[in-house]
C-alpha cells in the first residue's frame, strides 16, 4: 500500500501503543496521542508522539481510537460519528455502541431484540432490592457492577453457592464499602460451560469473513484462582463464520450496520450442550487481544485497518493454527499501590538475553537510550506471544520467549492455553459449535 498518516487516540492508559509501533515499523506516518497525564510517557522512543490530536486531524488518513472514553465525560464514539460525518476515516464506535459496554442492561435488550439468546439477568439500583432478588429466587449469580466501577475488575464476582449466599453476603460487603461509588449492578444467573469471546472485525458495513475466537484468562493466578485482573492472557484461533458467530454477533449485522460501527468487536459468552449464552460485549479493541491478532496478522496491519477505516471489504491473511499471549506484570498489578510501584517497577529495564523481539509487544512500556523501561502506573509492561500448528506448539514458542527476558519480580500466568488441551476445544467441536 501506499504511504498513509495514522492518527492513534488513547482514551485513558495508552492501551493501542502496540499496534500505532507496528503501524510505525511498517513505514507509515503516525502520530500517538494518551489523554491521561499518568501514562503519557508510554510509548516514548518508539513511536512519534502528540499533544493536540485535534490539531492532527486534517493531517491523518486514518484515526485509530482504542477505548470508549477521551477525558472523564467524553464518548469516543461520539467523536468517531463526528468525525466520519466529515469524511474522515475513522476505527471506532457511535455513542450507542459505547452504551453496549457501558450499559450492559441495555446491551442485553439489544441482544434480545436481534435474536440473539440471552442468559438471565436483572439490574438494580439497590443493594437491598439486589438482596432480596437472591433469596426469594436462590440460585448461583454473577455480580457485575455497572458504570464508572465496571472497570474496577476485582469486585466482579462469581457466585459457587447453589443458594446464592455467597452472593448475598458480597453485596452486603459491597454496600458498606462500594456504596458511594456502585450506583448499580447487573447480576446474571450463573452458567456452567466453556467461555469463549467471538470477535469479529466491522467495516462500517459487515463484517469481514475471518472471525477471531478468543479465551481470556482473568484471574490473576494459574488455575483460575484470584483476584480479577482484567486480563492475564489469551489463547485464540481464526476461523469462518460458524455457528458459535452465526447464532451471536452474526445477528447484529444489521443492527452494527445501522450505526455505522468500524473497528473490532468481541461478545464473550459461555457455551455448553443447550446453547449460547452471551455475557457481555467489547465494542473496541481488547487487551491484550490486540496484540496477538496483530501477532497472527500476515499481512500489512496498516493496509487492513485503513480499508476497514474506509468501508474498503478490507482482506487479511491471518495464521491458521493457534495463538497464545501472556502478559507479563510487576508489582502492585492488579491493584494500585504507589509505594509498592515506587520501590518495585518504577522505570525498571526490560532486559532481553537475546537480541530477537520477535513476540515482544508493547504495553506500559517506553524506550530512554535504546534501553526499555517500564512506563506509567500500573505494573504491566509487556506481552509476550507465540503462534504454533497445535495449541501446545504455541505455548511452547511464547513460554519460550518469557524465559529469554529478564526483569526482577516479574510474574505470569504460565497455563495459558491449557484450558483448550485439557478439554474445552474438545467439548466446542462435540458440541457443533465449530462446524460450518
Amino acid at each position: 500500500m501506499d504511504t498513509a498518516n495514522f492518527l492513534f487516540v488513547s482514551a485513558d492508559a495508552a492501551l493501542i501503543t502496540d499496534l500505532a509501533w507496528q503501524v510505525h515499523r511498517e513505514g507509515h506516518g503516525v502520530k500517538y496521542y494518551v489523554e491521561a497525564e499518568s501514562d503519557r510517557e508510554i510509548g516514548d522512543g518508539f513511536v512519534p508522539k502528540t499533544d493536540d490530536w485535534r490539531a492532527d486531524v486534517e493531517w491523518a488518513d486514518v484515526i485509530v481510537f482504542d477505548d470508549i472514553w477521551v477525558g472523564s465525560d467524553v464518548g469516543t464514539g461520539e467523536l468517531a460519528e463526528e468525525l466520519r460525518e466529515k469524511g474522515k476515516a475513522v476505527v471506532g464506535g457511535t455513542p450507542n455502541t459505547d452504551r453496549l459496554e457501558e450499559d450492559r442492561g441495555y446491551a442485553m435488550e439489544v441482544l434480545e431484540e436481534n435474536g440473539v439468546n440471552t442468559v438471565e439477568h436483572h439490574v438494580f439500583d439497590s443493594f437491598d432490592a439486589g438482596i432480596r432478588h437472591v433469596r426469594e429466587h436462590p440460585a448461583p449469580y454473577v455480580i457485575k457492577p455497572l458504570g464508572e466501577v465496571q472497570n474496577v475488575k476485582r469486585l466482579l464476582y462469581v457466585g459457587s453457592e447453589d443458594d446464592g449466599s455467597d452472593v448475598v453476603d458480597v453485596l452486603t460487603a459491597y454496600k458498606k464499602a462500594w456504596g458511594h461509588r456502585m450506583k448499580g449492578f447487573q447480576l446474571q444467573r450463573k452458567v456452567e460451560g466453556v467461555e469463549v469471546a467471538i470477535c469479529g472485525f466491522f467495516d462500517g458495513n459487515e463484517f469481514i469473513d475471518r472471525v477471531n475466537f478468543n479465551f481470556e484468562h482473568k484471574k490473576l493466578f494459574p488455575g483460575n484462582i484470584g483476584p480479577s485482573t482484567g486480563e492475564m492472557g489469551t489463547s485464540m484461533f481464526w476461523a469462518g463464520r460458524n455457528r458459535l458467530f452465526e447464532e451471536t454477533l452474526g445477528k447484529m449485522e444489521g443492527w452494527l450496520a445501522d450505526e455505522g460501527y468500524v473497528g473490532s468487536i468481541d461478545i464473550n459468552c459461555i457455551v455448553n450442550e443447550t446453547g449460547i449464552y452471551p455475557l457481555e460485549f467489547t465494542p473496541r479493541f481488547g487487551y491484550p487481544t490486540i496484540a496477538l491478532q496483530e501477532e497472527s496478522i500476515e499481512s500489512s496491519t496498516a493496509a487492513f485497518f485503513r480499508d476497514l477505516a474506509r468501508g474498503d471489504k478490507p482482506e487479511v491473511a491471518v495464521h491458521n493454527g493457534y495463538q497464545i499471549a501472556v502478559r507479563v506484570v510487576l508489582p502492585p498489578f492488579p491493584f494500585d499501590d504507589e509505594k509498592t510501584y515506587d520501590e518495585n517497577s518504577r522505570n525498571a529495564a526490560v532486559v532481553f538475553q537475546t537480541d530477537d523481539r520477535e513476540g515482544i509487544h508493547l504495553e506500559d512500556t517506553k524506550r530512554v537510550d535504546g534501553q526499555w523501561r517500564v512506563a506509567g502506573e500500573s505494573g504491566m509492561p509487556i506481552v509476550v506471544t507465540g503462534k504454533g500448528e497445535t495449541m501446545g506448539a504455541a505455548r511452547e514458542q511464547a513460554y519460550g520467549r518469557i524465559d529469554d527476558i529478564v526483569m526482577p519480580n516479574l510474574y505470569y500466568r504460565d497455563d495459558i492455553g491449557e484450558r483448550w488441551i485439557d478439554g474445552d476445544g474438545d467439548r466446542l467441536q462435540a458440541w457443533g459449535y465449530l462446524g460450518p
